[in-house]
């Protein structure tokens, strides 16, 4: 690469009254002189470079030339991803799970030079299957752990497996039939058991950002399945606002509920961190969505009612909505409730 002329320039954009002097080359005075090389560089940082020294015109460029050029930082690259959320993937009970597909699946995306997983909420969804408007914002929804992973844990046997079933969307009343009585078969062999599956359970429990929502979270699966109401807010006084004795009251008539809640929890967080560590070996990020808005009968609104708009009574003050638009003559009224 010979060098045709000396040149000193810095990559800030010009000024307009240098902008407007342009001079053409065959303007009289442009006279490329053969004398030492000088190329200085000024980046946007404030740092400045300079190379070519002592290298004359015609000359080649040095081997090494180029070195001093500022590295890419590989997280600011262009990437590519995909969408899907774990129910999608193939699964034999009818609902995509966190077993071999989805490791096959960040293989996949390795081999095709994607570097981003994007999924939707891994919470538990509400009735019509929504993952944004769930009960709880923090659980995960464990109708997505692997009945086959748990045969690998020996927490089932091969032979419990029901049989697979063909199914072209999720019916998640279908799905719970078939999935949570062995799930809570695996929970229970869990809490029984004396291996390194339980001291791991233990240490679950007392993970200080785990066991931040984890109790509220649980308490409020137990006293909900006792009581079958439609919101919290028809909860007796003492359980709607959360009184220590209702609380100890629940946790003594609901303790193997709650304990094997918690054991589900592990269970799917298990198998979770399972599917991060092995995407994060082949290079993939996962891009993860949250439920901004939470639903009202919630562990997130019982738990946490001064972080929510609410009235004295415990009714949302505000909902969420659009107003009317190109897309909607009389707006759109979600329901949610305004932190």
């Amino acid at each position: 690469m010979p060098i045709l002329s000396s040149l000193s320039f810095v990559s800030s954009p010009l000024s307009p009254k240098l902008h407007d002097a342009s001079i053409p080359l065959s303007f009289p005075r442009f006279n490329p002189q053969t004398r030492l090389g000088s190329l200085t560089l000024r980046f946007r940082n404030g740092a400045v470079a300079s190379t070519v020294t002592g290298i004359e015109v015609g000359e080649d460029l040095p081997a090494d030339y180029g070195d001093w050029i500022p590295k890419a930082d590989p997280s600011c690259r262009r990437r590519a991803g995909i969408l899907l959320h774990p129910t999608s993937f193939r699964g034999p009970y009818g609902i995509g799970d966190l077993g071999s597909e989805a490791f096959r699946f960040i293989d996949w995306l390795h081999l095709a030079g994607c570097s981003v997983w994007q999924v939707l909420p891994l919470v538990p969804p509400d009735g019509e299957g929504s993952p944004y408007s769930g009960q709880d914002a923090n659980c995960g929804n464990t109708l997505l752990i692997s009945l086959e992973e748990l045969v690998n844990d020996g927490l089932l046997a091969e032979h419990e497996l029901p049989q697979p079933i063909d199914a072209d969307s999720v019916n998640y009343s279908i799905v719970a039939s078939i999935k949570d009585s062995l799930i809570t078969k695996a929970a229970k062999r869990l809490l029984s058991s004396d291996g390194e599956l339980i001291t791991q359970l233990e240490a679950f429990r007392r993970d200080p950002i785990i066991s931040s929502w984890l109790e509220d979270s649980a308490y409020f699966a137990a006293i909900d399945d006792s009581l079958q109401t439609y919101s919290w807010y028809e909860w007796p006084e003492p359980l709607k606002n959360r009184h220590l004795a209702a609380l100890e009251e629940t946790y003594q008539s609901k303790k193997d509920f709650i304990d094997l809640f918690i054991a589900k929890q592990f269970l799917f967080q298990r198998q979770w961190q399972k599917i991060r560590n092995y995407a994060q070996l082949k290079g993939i990020s996962i891009m993860g969505d949250m439920p901004i808005y939470v639903g009202y009968h919630s562990a997130d609104v019982w738990a946490n009612k001064k972080q929510f708009l609410l009235n004295r009574h415990g009714f949302p003050r505000l909902v969420s909505g659009v107003p009317p638009d190109a897309f909607s003559e009389t707006g759109q009224l979600w329901g949610r409730f305004d932190f």
